[in-house]
C-alpha cells in the first residue's frame, strides 16, 4: 500500500477512507433528489463536477498511483487536496447544504471559510504535512495516512469554498480580492515545489530505500515531484484566474446597468455577486 515499501502496481481498499466518501456521495444524491421533487433541481453541471470529484478521490485512494514513486505520491496528494475538493465544492449549493448547516456545531464552524482563516489553515496544512517526520509517519501507519488525506482534503475544500462562495463571505471579498487570494495560494505551492526541485538531496529517508520505476534516483524522483506540484498549480491557477477575470468583467457591466436604474448600490453589489440580479425590482 505504501509508496516507500514497494513499486508494485496494485489496487488497494482502505475502508477508513472510502466509507466516508461513499456516505457523502449517498447523502448528496439523496438531498438532490429531494430538491428535485420540490421543484428546485440541482444543475446538471453541478452533478457532473461533484461526481468527478468523488471519482478523483476514489482513483487516488484505490488505484496504484501511490505505489509508483515520490512524484506519483505528490500527484496523489494534488488529487486529494486540490482537484477533488475543487470539483466537489463546485458541485455544492446552499440548498444542498441546508440540512447540514441547520446543525449548531456546523454553523459554529462557518468562520473556517473566512479568507483570513482558510488561507493560513491551507498553508499550514500544506507545509506541516511535508515535514519529514509527519510525511514518513503517514507512510508507515495507516491511521496517520488516513488523517493526512482527511487534512489535505479538508484544507483544500475550505480554500476552494472561500473562492467559490457556496455560502456568503465577507462583503469586501469580491471577485478582485478572490484573484489575489488564488495568487497567494499558488505562491505557497510554488515555494514548496521549488524547494523539492532544487534541494539536490532527498528529504525523506524512506524514499531512498524504496524501489522506484525507470531507474530514478531519490533526488531525481523528488525533483520531478516538485515539478508536478508546480505544473498542476500553474494550470489550475490559469483556469481559476481566467474564470474570475471573465466574471469580473461580466459583473461590472451588469452592476453598472442596474445602478443606472436607480437601484440601491449595496443591494446591487450583493445581487450581482451571487447571481441574483434578476431578483431585484426592475431587473430583467
Amino acid at each position: 500500500m505504501l509508496l516507500a515499501h514497494s513499486a508494485q502496481t496494485t489496487w488497494s481498499f482502505e475502508p477508513l477512507q472510502l466509507v466516508p466518501i461513499a456516505v457523502g456521495a449517498l447523502l448528496y444524491w439523496k438531498r438532490a433528489r429531494t430538491l428535485a421533487r420540490k421543484g428546485t433541481p440541482v444543475a446538471e453541471w453541478r452533478y457532473f463536477l461533484f461526481s468527478l470529484g468523488i471519482g478523483l478521490l476514489v482513483v487516488a485512494l484505490v488505484s496504484p498511483i501511490a505505489t509508483l514513486g515520490e512524484e506519483a505520491s505528490f500527484a496523489f496528494h494534488l488529487l486529494v487536496g486540490d482537484l477533488a475538493p475543487l470539483c466537489i465544492v463546485a458541485g455544492l449549493t446552499g440548498p444542498l447544504l441546508r440540512p447540514i448547516l441547520s446543525l449548531r456545531a456546523v454553523r459554529a464552524l462557518r468562520f473556517l471559510t473566512h479568507p483570513f482563516v482558510s488561507l493560513p489553515l491551507w498553508a499550514l496544512n500544506l507545509f506541516v504535512w511535508h515535514l519529514p517526520i509527519l510525511w514518513e509517519a503517514a507512510l508507515r501507519h495507516q491511521a496517520v495516512h488516513a488523517l493526512e488525506h482527511v487534512s489535505f482534503f479538508t484544507a483544500g475544500a475550505l480554500m476552494w469554498a472561500t473562492v467559490i462562495e457556496v455560502l456568503p463571505g465577507p462583503e469586501w471579498f469580491g471577485t478582485g480580492a478572490k484573484m489575489g487570494y488564488i495568487v497567494a495560494v499558488r505562491i505557497g505551492t510554488t515555494i514548496l515545489g521549488n524547494v523539492f526541485v532544487w534541494a539536490g538531496t532527498p528529504f525523506y529517508g524512506l524514499y531512498e530505500q524504496a524501489q522506484r520505476p525507470w531507474g530514478l534516483s531519490a533526488a531525481a524522483d523528488q525533483g520531478i515531484a516538485g515539478g508536478v506540484m508546480m505544473i498542476e498549480g500553474s494550470l489550475v491557477t490559469i483556469g481559476a484566474l481566467a474564470w474570475l477575470f471573465l466574471r469580473l468583467a461580466e459583473e461590472g457591466e451588469l452592476r453598472q446597468e442596474l445602478l443606472e436604474r436607480g437601484l440601491d448600490p449595496r443591494s446591487v453589489r450583493r445581487a450581482v455577486r451571487y447571481g441574483r440580479a434578476n431578483e431585484l425590482s426592475g431587473a430583467p
